[in-house]
């Protein structure tokens, strides 16, 4: 299937390596022309190469997005490079696992700022240059704990995870007059080299296969590359009647009903 996407200019965030990477490299191969960040310049660098080498028009920032002024960097090299915006993709995101008692309120507020205000600003500053291409879509990267509680220790990520799905739903309510349409994704358990899966696995092998005949239904670890096929899809204009909803790529790990 055609997901008539050539030519038009995605923004990746968190690009360099893992789902970010898979994302961009989705969406190359549909033709997109991109504009990608990461904070490492040198794997930021191969993952442009990479992407370049299938035939992707790319440009690269070597950003950090918890600084104020990044997002609106990033969207300016998108539109200074391509001319315009058509697709946002935010993935930056991270962990700090404690208890909540422990938890301080640098801790809160340091992934609030990764994991929420970096999406928020990014979308911010790309609304106005979708506008003036008549629509445009954005997907946020979230989690399967942001719609169901993710256990001990997971208090931050839990609620960030979840506040990017709320906050997807009334942007798509908001911005569905103009043509953006505005949805989240819920990975399950994503396994990819250098991933904390795969370093999981590897150090605690016998507990990672009771970890999976547990709770991973279909018998193994998602890939990135299931990942960016969702994303892909919710990017293009095949998706045209799909706005403010978050769909689970899980492989039925996770136990909600709605």
């Amino acid at each position: 299937m055609d997901m008539e996407l050539e030519g038009r200019v995605a923004i990746v965030t968190g690009a360099s390596r893992g789902i970010g990477r898979g994302i961009a490299g989705g969406l190359a191969r549909e033709g997109c022309r991109l504009a990608i960040c990461a904070r490492g310049a040198e794997a930021l660098e191969e993952a442009a190469r990479e992407l370049e080498e299938l035939g992707a028009e790319v440009v690269s920032r070597a950003l950090d997005l918890t600084e104020p002024h990044a997002a609106a960097t990033l969207v300016s090299a998108a539109v200074e490079a391509f001319g315009g915006v058509d697709v946002v993709v935010n993935n930056v995101g991270g962990n700090r696992r404690k208890p909540f008692e422990e938890t301080t309120d640098q801790d809160w507020s340091e992934l609030f700022d990764l994991n929420v205000n970096t999406a928020f600003r990014t979308t911010r500053a790309a609304i106005p240059e979708m506008r003036k291409r008549g629509g445009g879509s954005v997907v946020f990267v979230s989690s399967i704990f942001g719609r169901e509680a993710g256990g001990p220790g997971l208090s931050i990520y839990n609620t960030t995870k979840s506040a990017m799905i709320s906050a997807a739903r009334i942007m798509a309510l908001e911005l569905a007059p103009e043509g953006i349409r505005v949805n989240s994704v819920a990975p399950g358990s994503i396994r990819f080299p250098g991933g904390s899966w795969d370093r999981r696995v590897k150090e605690q092998p016998e507990a990672m296969e009771a970890f999976v005949e547990e709770n991973l239904p279909l018998g193994r670890f998602g890939t990135v590359e299931e990942v960016a096929n969702l994303v892909t899809f919710l990017a293009s204009p095949r998706a045209s009647l799909l706005t403010g909803t978050c769909i689970p790529v899980d492989g039925s790990q996770g136990r909600s009903l709605i």
